[in-house]
């Protein structure tokens, strides 16, 4: 079976590199970013609150916990892009990490699901292990599928539209986790709350993986690395902290990342506590899910008519004005919520598949540079930035809880609901308004992009 399976190009044929990709190959890449949010919409929207409300943990100590371990797992992706970079197989240097990684990424995930029959500091230290595991085992395989898209192919309006559907099929699995897992661990458990989300997690984990290794055997690596390209790390390092475009869209993914998670975590309180129907929960994120989805499958178009930076700009301005629209929404209105909801979907739907396809445009740009690719570890310094913005996120919702004396399970205090508007509307939004200062600085646009690319085939060519 291995004998038939898509080799890796031996080099960076240009013809290859520039060929339109056979639509199986675009939907093969795109699905297993649904198997990704099977995990990361689960730790996003689920997570905080079964660590306060089924684990048994407080609101203090969950959000201390995951940003430390974010904070931690940051520091991990360059180890791991640099390891994806150097990897050398018959199936290419990404690829691979796919199929290896994904049983230890699906044991880590239900431990973490799991509640011990502990208390106090070993239950904590339980937390902490668990979560710490399972974010590095999602790490080994994420960083190696992000990069991927940078070695498909070579052209900037290919990358666009293999990042548009892999982020159609990511806010498609966002939906189905979020509308479906609630209703799972209420059947799973059977009135055992810690035993349905163990379960509910096994089901999740065994889909991604069935998901990562389909996309295995279905996609090819057609960008090679310079001949002769020397492999030290510090290297790596030192042309990403000369990469201007890089840095700016490392600052960005912070950025965004603590946008949208402040209103992605603090939604199941909102709608728990203020608003006094989390069933509502169920359809609320899914409307936004379906909406990005819609955003994503656009996003090919916009990016023939409209340039990158210019477009990236415009819809984080537009996020920060609909953010803070949330805050006069009165807590009966639950329309008005509803369509702010898939006004920013919409809005943000573009964001991730063009983010991703700026990412490979800087590997193009560093290896012009520098005469020297290092794909992964653009991506997983990328990733880096992320998690420290969900840290920062869960930091500032933790800080704010604690602050206003938030109770678990509990009816809360007028300065505590105040509290969880404001992490649904002003602050999101002021951080929106920071991408777009950020943003100012992108120094790459298509002329470029084009020029760059004629004089790396040349290159290539003449080697």
């Amino acid at each position: 079976m291995t004998a038939a399976l898509p080799r890796a190009a031996v080099g960076s044929d240009a013809a290859a590199a520039h060929a339109r990709l056979p639509w199986r190959e675009k939907l093969a890449y795109g699905v297993a970013d649904m198997g990704f949010n099977f995990y990361w919409t689960n730790v996003a929207t689920f997570l905080l609150i079964y660590y306060t409300d089924t684990f048994g943990i407080s609101a203090a100590a969950a959000a201390t916990m995951m940003s430390a371990i974010k904070i931690i797992n940051a520091f991990t992706d360059p180890l791991i892009g640099a390891a994806a970079d150097r990897t050398d197989t018959r199936f290419g240097k990404f690829r691979p990490w796919l199929v290896w990684m994904c049983v230890p990424l699906a044991g880590a995930a239900v431990l973490t699901y799991t509640t011990p029959g502990r208390a106090g500091d070993a239950k904590l230290a339980w937390a902490y292990g668990t979560y710490l595991l399972m974010m590095v085992c999602y790490t080994c395989v994420n960083i190696p599928y992000n990069a991927l898209s940078g070695v498909m192919s070579a052209d900037p309006q290919q990358r666009s539209t293999i990042n548009g559907l892999r982020f159609i099929f990511a806010f498609a699995g966002s939906t189905i986790v979020t509308a479906a897992t609630p209703d799972m661990v209420r059947w799973l458990g059977a009135g055992d709350d810690r035993r349905g989300w163990q379960l509910t997690m096994l089901v999740w984990a065994v889909a991604a993986s069935l998901l990562f290794v389909l996309t295995f055997f279905n996609t090819r690596e057609r960008i090679a690395p310079p001949p002769g390209q020397r492999n030290a790390v510090w290297r790596d390092v030192r042309d990403l902290a000369g990469n201007r475009p890089w840095m700016v869209l490392f600052f960005l993914a912070l950025i965004i990342m603590v946008t949208i998670t402040l209103r992605t975590a603090s939604a199941a309180y909102y709608f728990k506590y203020v608003v006094g129907r989390p069933e509502l929960m169920r359809t609320f994120v899914p409307t936004y899910m379906i909406a990005a989805a819609v955003g994503a499958a656009l996003t090919p178009l916009l990016t023939r008519w409209i340039d990158k930076k210019t477009l990236m700009i415009v819809l984080m301005s537009t996020t920060a004005a609909l953010s803070a629209a949330f805050y006069v929404v009165p807590p009966s209105q639950v329309g008005l919520m509803f369509v702010l909801q898939g006004a920013l979907g919409l809005v943000l739907g573009p964001k991730s598949p063009l983010a991703f396809s700026m990412y490979a445009d800087t590997a193009d740009y560093n290896e012009w540079r520098t005469g020297r690719r290092a794909t992964a570890m653009t991506f997983a310094a990328a990733t880096f930035s992320q998690k420290l913005g969900t840290a920062v996120a869960v930091a500032v919702i933790g800080s704010v809880f604690t602050a206003l004396g938030y109770v678990p399970n509990a009816v809360q205090a007028a300065g505590s609901r105040e509290g969880i508007v404001w992490l649904m509307s002003f602050i999101p939004a002021a951080f929106a308004v920071a991408a777009v200062a950020v943003m100012c600085f992108y120094n790459l646009n298509g002329g470029q992009l084009a020029r760059i690319q004629a004089e790396l085939d040349a290159r290539k060519t003449a080697s």
